[in-house]
């Protein structure tokens, strides 16, 4: 290794004036009296001839300035070619190093791999979902409004939306859009997919043109020319083959030819709900007025200049003017102007960041493990340092050494670590619950493996910079004397803190990991309300076109009914607006009998159309009155059973059986009372995670017929049967296709699997924090033994001392031991404060457990010190069998 010389003539070439200034000067006086001894000899005196000579060379300053300039360049490119030679050598050094050495680069590059690879895996999680860019011409003009209903944002009437529009000044352009299926029926099959019914100014808000023909025009956002189509990339793909020439073409939609005007462009998901075509919505002018039914999604483009807080400002005195105009259905609510962006993203960008969080602190715990084997490896190399630094390497060359060794480590561990994130990722996205936007498109790129690459080099200087000044700083003479024994351990306190700081990161991990897990278990308790065994369930949605009557549209989800009754292995079925777990579902606002009409009085419950056998294929308890029966048919009394929860909050302390409400139909001097005939069990219809909410059922004949415009003449049908509930399958497609073989039978899935899909992201967040928590165990683990058998190898002279004047196999195990416990018992009590603060941000995903859960806590701790206590028993028994002789011999 070349010595210390040069690097302190670079810094002195900072700071003093350089040997070029030196040299420069001394050149210039040479000629200078060289010229001047000519002159003189030609007869001049000396102060003429100084003068004539200095006149001859100009400017002295300006030749001493570029003569200086030459040279600086010459010193400074020959510095830069030094430099890369021994950069080049440095490089080359560290790999012949690692190579000796296979078993610790082994450990070193597996432990900082796991690390990067799991960040590396999460960062782009977080990239795609939060941080990369929504694809909108003007991402950060374009807002959600919506209303706001009890501190949530909720949907927007029509009529609404239509006065926002006529009297905001704030935005370029108001959107609106109703999310939608439709049948479509081209070629053979059946399909329904995903639709979005949009005003036509709905692609200009977002500022993106079409990849093939045009989008909607205003002139075809009216009733009766609302028959044309924009498809979306992927159905234009997957359905129609990619073909140039669809442009044009009519393809049969929701019963009806509609012209496709264009094709979006890939990528096009303005709402992350992946629809795939896209009808004009096409307001009546009743609508416009109507104000009660609130099912659009609207999106604004702000003018320029305009920020968001001058949009709410002026929305603001709007909303409260439509409040007054129309209490009963806008009483009580205000409006929201929100970036599209956090709208759509919504609470995932705090459970990313949570996760982002725990891998970083996996990558620190991973650092600390790489910096106390780097602190043992150069404890084994001080004497060959010793030698170096005595034959002239200097400090600073000494520590650029070892921080070469550092980086190259790391970035050996930055390819490893993408190519576990890769695989990491592919995981992530197979075990992903739905509905986390734009997740599906996370993978790496430049930007990722940049960021992996820079964490790797971070993290190398922050792992090897300690080693390395300690390796500097050791005394010379004393490690020549000890003969390559290194430092004791009384005096390698860094490495214990080290431990404490693993141990203090580790507890922290297993502590949001536990309160998951017991948030999980917690969840496993939680009955829905209903039996999901054995329960098959599909969607079916009947043509617009054919099914505007609807007596017929009863009659037909009758008929489909008693097929499947009749389908071997089914033991009930019935049809039901929504069921249990499913998406959707239509909310009223009931009236008691015997409360003047106000909105304070209005109970908002979720409406439930079904069939007879609807609570028996379910096994939803009735707890009062009875079932509906054939006889509750359009024309007979109109009646409904409500949920227990409905009960409470409509007659807390009575008994609801023979009460009347007024909802669905009917006005302020005409309502249309239904009574009450039997109160249900209540049913978590969101999943496990949702408290339950007032509900009621209506049966499927008494319903109004605007209600089948509601749910797009669309129910689910449910059916019991064996405990394999998929073999029904094909007796559904059967019952469907005997009835009206054009209709499609879609979301086909057992109940089971709905019930699975609803804690989908709570397991999923299990997982994940799981899985971090298990790898900063195990890390931390092998550092405690790290730690412990470098403590035994650098006191075996010591122990063997203690055994030769006695002490027992029992006071060497406990000696040892505690070396281990020691610093895991500090970590406790650090990680214990941190890890309070830390599961607070856990608070939104915990379910029947607190952040601070003692318990779990005391699991946790419980966990660290069998861990620290087995880690550092090993090698104490090791220390034990120490051979006091042997001891001597080998010091």
């Amino acid at each position: 290794m070349p010595g210390g010389k040069k690097p302190k003539r670079q810094l002195r070439s900072l700071i003093w004036r350089t040997p070029i200034d030196e040299q420069v000067n001394e050149e210039l006086d040479f000629h200078v009296e060289m010229l001047t001894s000519e002159l003189v000899q030609s007869g001049m005196s000396n102060g003429a001839a100084r003068a004539e000579a200095l006149r001859r060379f100009g400017d002295i300053k300006q030749v001493n300035a570029t003569c200086r300039k030459i040279g600086a360049e010459g010193e400074r490119e020959m510095l830069r070619t030094e430099y890369l030679e021994e950069l080049r050598r440095d490089i080359g050094y560290a790999f012949r190093q690692l190579a000796k050495s296979p078993g610790f680069t082994a450990v070193a590059i597996l432990t900082l791999a796991l690390g990067i690879g799991a960040t590396t895996a999460i960062f782009s999680a977080v990239r795609s979902v939060v941080l990369r860019p929504f694809p909108f011409a003007h991402p950060d003009r374009v807002m959600m409004v919506a209303e706001r209903f009890k501190d949530q944002d909720v949907n927007v009437s029509v009529g609404n939306y239509t006065d926002w529009k006529e009297q905001s000044k704030s935005f370029a352009a108001l959107a609106a859009m109703q999310f939608s299926s439709l049948n479509l029926t081209e070629g053979d099959a059946p399909e329904r997919v995903l639709a979005g019914r949009v005003t036509s100014n709905f692609f200009p808000v977002f500022g993106t043109k079409p990849a093939l023909g045009r989008t909607f025009n205003p002139d075809e956002d009216v009733p009766g020319r609302e028959t044309v189509v924009v498809l979306g990339h992927n159905l234009w793909v997957r359905r129609f083959g990619a073909d140039t020439a669809i442009v044009g073409r009519e393809i049969r939609l929701a019963g009806r030819e509609h012209t496709v005007l264009g094709v979006m462009p890939a990528g096009f998901n303005p709402t992350v709900t992946d629809e795939e075509l896209w009808v004009p919505i096409a307001f009546t002018a009743e609508q416009k007025a109507e104000h009660d039914e609130h099912y659009l999604f609207v999106a604004g483009l702000l003018k320029e200049g305009v920020t968001r807080k001058q949009a709410q400002e002026d929305m603001d005195p709007i909303m409260r003017r439509m409040a007054e105009l129309f209490p009963i259905d806008n009483g009580g609510k205000g409006v929201s102007v929100v970036p599209l962006s956090e709208a759509l993203i919504g609470n995932f960008r705090e459970r990313l960041g949570v996760l982002l969080g725990a891998v970083v602190l996996v990558m620190l715990i991973a650092c600390g493990n790489v910096a106390n084997l780097l602190l043992a490896r150069g404890a084994a190399r001080s004497r060959e340092i010793a030698i170096r630094a005595a034959i002239g390497a200097g400090r600073g060359r000494i520590i650029r050494q070892l921080l070469t060794e550092g980086l190259v480590l790391s970035v050996l561990s930055a390819v490893a670590g993408v190519v576990l994130a890769y695989g990491l990722i592919r995981v992530l996205l197979a075990n992903a619950p739905a509905g986390i936007p734009r997740l599906a498109e996370t993978r790496i790129d430049l930007v990722v493996f940049a960021f992996a690459l820079g964490i790797a080099l971070v993290s190398g200087i922050i792992f090897s910079l300690a080693p390395a000044l300690r390796a500097a700083r050791q005394d010379l003479q004393g490690v020549l004397k000890e003969g390559g024994r290194g430092t004791t351990f009384t005096r390698d306190r860094f490495r214990s803190a080290l431990i404490v700081a693993q141990v203090a990161l580790t507890l922290t991990l297993l502590a949001g990991a536990g309160l998951l897990i017991r948030s999980a278990m917690y969840l496993q308790t939680i009955r829905p309300g209903f039996d999901p065994s054995g329960v098959l369930m599909a969607r079916i949605a009947l043509l617009e076109s054919g099914y505007r009557d609807p007596l017929r549209v009863t009659q037909t989800f009758a008929s489909i009914v008693e097929e499947m009754k009749g389908a071997p292995g089914v033991t009930s079925a019935a049809v039901v607006s929504q069921a249990p777990l499913g998406s959707g579902g239509g909310s009223n606002g009931l009236l008691p009998e015997g409360k003047p009409l106000d909105p304070a009085n209005l109970i908002n419950s979720r409406l439930l159309m079904i069939t007879t056998d609807y609570f028996r294929t379910m096994r939803v308890p009735i707890k009062q009155g009875r079932q509906f029966t054939d006889r509750d048919k359009a024309g007979a009394e109109r009646v409904m059973i409500i949920s227990e929860e409905l009960a409470r909050v409509a007659w807390p302390g009575e008994n609801p059986i023979g009460k009347r409400v007024a909802c669905c139909e009917g006005g302020e001097n005409d309502p249309r009372w239904k009574t009450v005939v039997g109160v249900a069990g209540d049913v978590r219809s969101r999943g496990p995670t949702v408290d339950v909410v007032p509900e009621f059922y209506l049966p499927m004949e008494q319903v109004p017929g605007e209600a089948w415009d509601w749910v797009q003449r669309s129910m689910t049908l449910v059916a019991r049967g064996p405990s394999d509930a998929t073999s029904l399958t094909g007796a559904m497609r059967a019952a469907v296709r005997t009835v009206d073989p054009a209709l499609p039978l879609f979301s086909i899935s057992t109940m089971n699997d709905a019930l699975r899909r609803s804690v989908a992201q709570s397991r999923f967040n299990t997982m994940l924090l799981g899985s971090l928590g298990v790898i900063g165990l195990l890390l931390a683990a092998a550092g405690i033994y790290s730690v412990i058998a470098y403590f035994v190898r650098l006191r075996r002279h010591e122990i063997g001392v203690r055994m030769a004047l006695g002490a027992s196999t029992r006071d060497v195990v406990t000696l040892v031991t505690w070396q281990g416990l020691r610093p895991v018992l500090i970590g406790i009590l650090i990680g214990t404060a941190t890890a309070t603060a830390a599961t607070r941000l856990l608070r939104n995903s915990l379910y029947g457990v607190s952040a601070t859960d003692p318990l779990t806590f005391a699991g946790v701790v419980m966990v660290l010190i069998v861990v620290g206590l087995i880690a550092s028993l090993i090698p104490a028994k090791r220390a034990s069998a120490i051979s006091p002789t042997a001891a001597f011999r080998t010091s």
